[in-house]
């Protein structure tokens, strides 16, 4: 069911949101500084292709302080950008009770896309 569910997903804007978060990791690791960033796009863009199965759980250990301020630097460069297209699919996917779990899907990927360090893929 997880198979079935993750290729209707591709079908159903994974693949854009996906595409979208690995331009955004190949245009944020221009820079030595937008390295991490680029990265944790990346991890996030692999997610976005197969996300039903995963779990995404805070880190065991204390990520600290540099991982709050890297989140509220994600928040402002990339992360209020696809927390938008995330709510925008899952705005147009409740419309229709088949839709209805790929929408809380991209609702559950907007929350991950505005803090995304300090969280693990399970």
């Amino acid at each position: 069911m997880k198979l079935l569910g993750n290729i209707i997903w591709l079908i159903f804007g994974g693949l854009n949101i996906a595409l979208e978060y690995f331009m955004a990791g190949l245009i944020l690791m221009i820079t030595i500084i937008g390295i991490p960033f680029g990265l944790q796009s990346i991890k996030l863009g692999i997610l976005a292709l197969w996300p039903f199965g995963t779990k995404v759980e805070w880190m065991q250990s204390q990520p600290g302080c540099l991982s709050t301020f890297m989140n509220i630097f994600w928040f402002f460069i990339a992360g209020i950008w696809i927390c938008l297209t995330h709510a925008f699919y899952g705005f147009i996917l409740c419309i229709t009770i088949i839709g209805i779990p790929f929408g809380k899907m991209h609702f559950r990927l907007a929350k991950l896309a505005l803090s995304p360090f300090g969280r693990a893929v399970i």
